[in-house]
């Protein structure tokens, strides 16, 4: 997302997401902030969380530690890492690169934290990667769609890997943004859209990527305008697109301004489909949207969660884990991206006398992880990117998002 950019609205097929809106235990972590040892001759090695665990993005970001909670938890139930207990160290990075800086040097001064599952936006990742880069610690995204990250700022034309230690379990907007393109052009036969991005890392690269893939295809970009982060008002905005008589518009960014950005649009008589990525895929979005929301589509990394057999005991998992919130859309990708981790530390810290002495090894062990996860095959290419190349979109009928196209992008 923001990057982000994966919502289970409700209780039903909101979870049919792979976003239930969730988080937990707030803030802090599971573990007392001990180094090295615990108890008798048992080690402790953490990992980190850095995700919004306040303000506006709070639902995503919480599933997102709650999930990653979920797999430490059931990795010290089955000893997973003989000799080793595993804690939770979860740092709320207010979806603020600064924050998000200070979160990731907190943790990486932590000789006992050996990964990190995070960040939620694209905008943050910048700011976190060096930080984690420079002291070996493995950073694995569940929701960073950015090329760049991966690949470099010239990852269409020359891709190169930046940070060994950066990877991710969601696809890119290289992906998600000409998903949507497809699908608004072949398949809703909508010809003319205008589109709409927040001007931040995550919506500009989701509007660049959907533009350059529905121009292609032959459709037309009737207009394009920009938001600020921080705006609610959106009367000028939309004053501008509605003479362009858009049949749609594609809107790049998360649900906090998309929501009453599609409310207000419609308030103004432009009546047609407001469409987003993973962003504006949450049960927040159709809360705060109301009943205009009905009929607005977004895409989302994966196939709903609840639909697929791979994820049945992890939904039930968290169910019975009783946390407050839902899993929202980033959940499942957490879970397998703190699995991922945990399946690198089986080789790092086998023989490591301490957790920050495994730290390099367990970078270099990422690049060989490959399991069956809750949202399908789990494995990294060549710049960290996952294998998986899956994506829906959803549309909100009545107070729920509901899955209508799901396929493998080629």
């Amino acid at each position: 997302m923001p990057q982000r950019s994966v919502v289970a609205v409700g209780a039903s097929l909101l979870v049919a997401s792979l976003a239930l809106a969730g988080c937990g235990t707030r803030g802090g972590s599971s573990s007392d902030g001990g180094s090295g040892g615990g108890s008798g001759d048992t080690k402790t090695a953490k990992i980190g969380v850095i995700a919004p665990l306040s303000g506006d993005l709070a639902a995503l970001g919480k599933g997102i530690e709650h999930s990653v909670d979920l797999a430490i938890k059931q990795a010290n139930e089955s000893n997973a890492i003989p000799g080793w207990k595993l804690e939770l160290a979860a740092e709320d990075d207010q979806a603020t690169p600064d924050v998000g800086k200070n979160a990731a040097t907190k943790l990486a001064s932590d000789k006992d934290v050996v990964g990190v599952v995070g960040t939620l936006n694209s905008s943050v990742a910048q700011s976190v990667q060096p930080v984690l880069a420079s002291a070996n610690i493995t950073m694995v995204s569940p929701a960073n769609t950015n090329p760049s990250l991966t690949q470099g700022a010239d990852f269409a034309t020359a891709p190169k890997r930046s940070y060994p230690n950066y990877f991710r379990t969601c696809t890119t907007d290289s992906i998600q943004g000409p998903f949507a393109a497809r699908y608004l052009f072949d398949k809703a036969g909508i010809k003319e859209v205008a589109t709409v991005h927040d001007k931040k890392t995550y919506g500009q690269g989701l509007v660049e990527a959907f533009t350059k893939e529905y121009t292609k295809l032959g459709g037309k970009i009737v207009a394009a305008e920009t938001i600020n982060p921080d705006d609610d008002k959106y009367d000028a905005v939309i004053s501008k697109i509605k003479p362009s008589n858009p049949k749609a518009v594609y809107y790049g960014g998360e649900y906090p301004q998309g929501a009453p950005f599609s409310q207000q649009m419609k308030a103004a008589g432009l009546n047609v489909p407001l469409m987003g990525g993973d962003g504006v895929y949450s049960g927040e979005f159709i809360k705060l949207a109301g009943a205009t929301a009905n009929g607005d589509l977004a895409t989302a990394i994966g196939a709903p969660t609840d639909t697929l057999p791979s994820a049945k005991d992890f939904v039930a998992s968290y169910g019975k884990a009783g946390y407050a919130e839902p899993y929202e859309a980033y959940g499942a990708y957490a879970f397998d991206a703190a699995n991922a981790i945990i399946n690198a530390l089986k080789v790092s810290l086998k023989d490591a006398t301490s957790a920050d002495a495994a730290r390099e090894a367990t970078v270099k062990a990422m690049s060989d992880v490959s399991f069956d996860g809750v949202t399908g095959k789990v494995a990294f290419d060549e710049y960290g990117d996952t294998t998986s190349r899956v994506l829906t979109v959803y549309q909100v009928t009545g107070d729920a998002w509901k899955p209508v196209n799901t396929e493998e992008f080629k």
